[in-house]
């Protein structure tokens, strides 16, 4: 049977079964609006409305913008704070009637990506970024993730990055692109003098109109736009679900090209 992936966004809540081998949706996602306020409640009963349109799945992966540790919650910037300190993975599976796993948001993406897309096959260090609502970070050393990096919180000239550098200032404070730009190339240049990254990728929403900011920002470190776009978390979240089962995940160019795939 498939895994169910899906992905708790800021402004929804998103999922689909995936094919693990080859990095793809099996049907369309569907999706319900991210309930607010995002208690524990109506978040558990959202991820159930999107499983209860799927059949013939066996385990559940879940992302969560915040910190997760042994699937439990441990940080709620971006949602409600009811889901400080909740065991997000019991809560889910109790509701669901199967084994969930439950990760980071930016952390499945990036799993997504390094295993799928802009990130295969890529040595040395390599960081997922996606500007949102926030910006989730997602480090990789030769392939293998480092969880919970939260990169996104870092300060900068006395504020948190996301406060200025997220999509969601560009778009609150009417930005111009040159102007979010700036914004980003300070963020992304501190983010260099920290790590040395040898790739970034970009993720979120925003990724694909890469051809808008990209060329405003000059920093060393390669900067690619992320390949599975807004499909990334859901198929993280099912790899991640799937290696908690102790499955091998296989990338397209050992196992043959996907025979749908993610759009």
């Amino acid at each position: 049977m498939a895994i169910l992936g899906i992905d708790i966004g800021g402004s929804g809540v998103k999922g689909a079964p995936v094919d693990t081998v080859h990095g793809a949706l099996l049907s369309e996602r569907y999706r319900v609006p991210t309930p607010q306020p995002s208690d524990v409640t109506s978040i558990v009963e959202a991820v159930a409305e999107v499983a209860a349109q799927f059949d013939d799945f066996d385990r559940v992966g879940v992302t969560f913008p915040g910190v997760v540790v042994d699937g439990v919650v441990r940080t709620a910037a971006n949602v409600d704070k009811s889901w400080l300190d909740t065991p997000a993975a019991k809560l889910f599976g109790d509701r669901l009637g199967r084994p969930v796993s439950v990760l980071n948001d930016a952390d499945a993406a990036g799993v997504a990506e390094v295993a799928f897309g802009a990130g295969r096959d890529q040595p040395g260090l390599t960081m997922m970024l996606t500007f949102g609502t926030g910006i989730g970070s997602a480090l990789f050393l030769d392939g293998k993730l480092v969880p919970n990096t939260e990169f996104g919180h870092l300060e900068i000239d006395g504020k948190d990055a996301e406060v200025r550098a997220s999509d969601r200032a560009r778009e609150t404070e009417e930005m111009s692109w040159e102007k979010w730009a700036s914004h980003v190339e300070r963020y992304l240049s501190h983010v260099e003098a920290l790590l040395s990254p040898r790739l970034f990728i970009v993720g979120g929403g925003v990724s694909k109109k890469a051809d808008r900011f990209f060329p405003l920002i000059d920093i060393r470190t390669p900067m690619v736009p992320a390949a599975l776009l807004n499909n990334a978390g859901i198929i993280g979240a099912a790899v991640t679900a799937g290696q908690a089962q102790g499955e091998p995940v296989a990338s397209p160019a050992r196992a043959g090209a996907p025979a749908h795939p993610a759009v």
